[in-house]
Formats: C-alpha cells, structure tokens, sequence
C-alpha cells in the first residue's frame, strides 16, 4: 500500500516493436500468475507501489531510469490483458495522451457490458487527475493517465507529468484502499529526488487554506477579480514561486461566476468542478493569503530517492532467445498450476534454475 511519487529523467521515443511484443506477452503471464496466485486486490497494490512498478519495467526489458518506462509498462499490461479481463476480474484503461481522456468512457463501456454502475470509479480517476495536476502544483503537466480496476470496484492509478524545462517525468502512483481523503496526503509515500517549489493544497498543513479557498469560491467573482488585478500590481515575497503573471482575471471571470452560483460544499467538491483548474487555484490560494493571511503548503513532497536495477543496454542487451524462453517457462508454470500444488512448484524451481543459469553466465 506504499504508493507514492516517482521522478524519471524526460527521455522520448517509444520501445521497438520486437520487444513490446514480447512485454505483452511476458506482463500477461506476470498478471495471471499474480491474480491466480494472490488475487486481484494484490495486483493492485503491487502496481500502486512504485518501487514494484520500476522493477516490472526493468524485468521486461525497459531503459530501467527511462520516463518512457511508465507509458510502456502501462500499455503492456493494457494489451497483455486484453481478451482475458472479464475471466480474472481485472480491467485495465486509459494510457498516454488522447487516450487518458479516454478513460471514463472506457469505463463506462465496461459498466454497461458487466451491468455495474461506473460513477464511482470515474469520480476516482477524474479526482486523482486533479489533485495531481491542480491540487499539487508542482510544475509537472500530466500527459498520462491509466486506471486499473478489479470486478469489485477497488481500483489504482498510475498517471505521469512532464516537466520539459528540466527533462524531468514524475509519477504518481494512487490505491483505492489507502485513500482516506482526496485532498489531504492522499500518497502515503513519496520516492523522489527532485526538491522544488510547490504549491500543495492536499498537504495537511493546508488544512485551513482549503476552508478559506472553498469559502473564496462562493464570493461575487467582482471582488475576486478586483483582489487578483491588485495582486498583479504587488511586489510579493521571493520566499515561493507563484507565477502572478500568468493568471489572466478575466479569463477566470466564467469560473468564478459558476462557483457563486453554486457555492462548493467542500475543497473537493471544488477541485472536482469542470473548469477549475491549476490557474483558479493558485488564484484564490493568492487572494486567501492576501485578504485573510491563510498561506497553504509550497512544500514539494518529493524528497527522498531511490534506484532499481534495468537493463538499458547493461549489463548486457536484451536476449531476444531468453526473454522468448522465459516467457514459455512461466506459460508452462501457469499450465501445471492448474494440474496441482506439486507441479506447479516444479515448474517454478525451473523457472529458478534457468535465471541463475542465465546469471552465471553473463
């Protein structure tokens, strides 16, 4: 359940042909074996772990440091599974670019083919785009999002930002059973190692602006635009970056005016509201500090690193004999699986036995 925040170096490009072939066929045999094994809640959980998801990248063959790892992974397991989802119960949807705003109909679509009602896991995937993108303002715009699902409605999300000014990807990682509140900590941990401005308004040392923001946006949007236009006439502190310059009071005259009309019930309700984002934030978290002193969290969260192993040419190519070999013996393992305890383990000492073979000889 520790899901969190991971950064990546910004690198383009996409994987070969003759490799994402082969990480769709491996990432389904890892899928069915975990779900067959474990279940399909703990499938979740492992992709919710970031520290998981770098090192499933890495075993099917991604540059192991690349951004492109998140988009690749991603879109592998997406086909990997595609024919066999309603048979284990797992569902797999969205992906980069055009795709990601595919994700609600997409989960519609499945909610009419499975008789079940999508409203829940759609409010979950359009909430965690937007903590990610204007509830935490950390300078990284999010191009991808996919949103992974069980038959039973638990769900998890892997979605990435890029910011191109300094080649960076982060990734945010989400777990339907460790969200206690959208908009305060919803990750339970952050794997990072970027430090860097921030505006956190699902940090709980925002607690307070949150109530002052919410209670700003059922204000006549006049006074809001009057507080902005003297804003951008204010020399403010250097102590955080909030970019005046860029909000444009007019254009936010419309947003301001629906949120008078109907007053949020909450900073989630808020942050929900289609039209509201990174700008209609940051605006009133300006005007909360400038009229009633309620400053939020400029803390990035993301402190703290880590590495895993890959294999981006080192310690040597990939093997196109092996990856193929390691595939069939985990298809042979899956198939015993379903004969008995005693074979199945068999095959699984096999599996061993030829990955150390593997080692010693490189």
């Amino acid at each position: 359940m520790r899901t969190g925040i991971a950064n990546l170096p910004l690198h383009y490009g996409r994987a070969p042909r003759w490799l994402f072939s082969r990480m769709e066929l491996l990432s389904r045999q890892i899928i069915l074996f975990i779900i067959g094994e474990l279940g399909p809640q703990a499938l979740l959980r492992k992709i919710s772990d970031p520290f998981w998801f770098q090192a499933l990248g890495a075993v099917l063959g991604f540059d192991w440091h690349s951004s492109g790892l998140t988009t690749t992974v991603c879109g592998a397991l997406k086909a990997g599974l595609k024919g066999v989802e309603e048979e284990v119960g797992f569902f797999v949807v969205g992906g980069k670019g055009a795709a990601s705003r595919q994700t609600p109909s997409e989960i519609i679509g499945w909610g009419e083919k499975l008789s079940f009602d999508p409203q829940g896991l759609v409010y979950a995937s359009r909430m965690a785009a937007k903590v990610d993108s204007a509830g935490l303002q950390d300078g990284y715009q999010i191009y991808h999002h996919t949103f992974f699902f069980t038959s039973r409605g638990e769900w998890a999300v892997v979605q990435q930002g890029m910011d191109p000014t300094v080649r960076m990807a982060r990734r945010y990682h989400w777990l339907s059973e460790g969200v206690r509140d959208f908009c305060c900590e919803p990750h339970q941990a952050i794997c990072s190692e970027r430090v860097g401005w921030a505006l956190n308004m699902v940090s709980h040392k925002s607690g307070e602006a949150r109530e002052v923001v919410t209670s700003l946006a059922g204000e006549r949007p006049e006074k809001l635009l009057g507080e902005l236009k003297f804003l951008q006439r204010l020399d403010l502190p250097t102590r955080h970056k909030i970019l005046v310059g860029d909000i444009n009071p007019q254009r936010l005259k419309g947003i301001f005016l629906s949120t008078y009309e109907r007053k949020p019930r909450g900073f989630e309700d808020l942050l929900g509201r289609k039209g509201v984002g990174p700008k209609t934030i940051r605006a009133l978290s300006l005007i909360s500090e400038l009229i009633y002193g309620v400053a939020p969290s400029f803390n990035d969260p993301a402190r703290f690193s880590f590495a895993h192993g890959g294999k981006d040419g080192h310690p040597y190519p990939v093997d196109r004999s092996i990856y193929d070999e390691s595939i069939s013996i985990l298809e042979e393992a899956l198939q015993k699986a379903k004969l008995g305890p005693a074979l199945k383990r068999d095959a699984l000492r096999r599996l061993v036995g030829f990955w150390e073979q593997v080692d010693g000889e490189v």
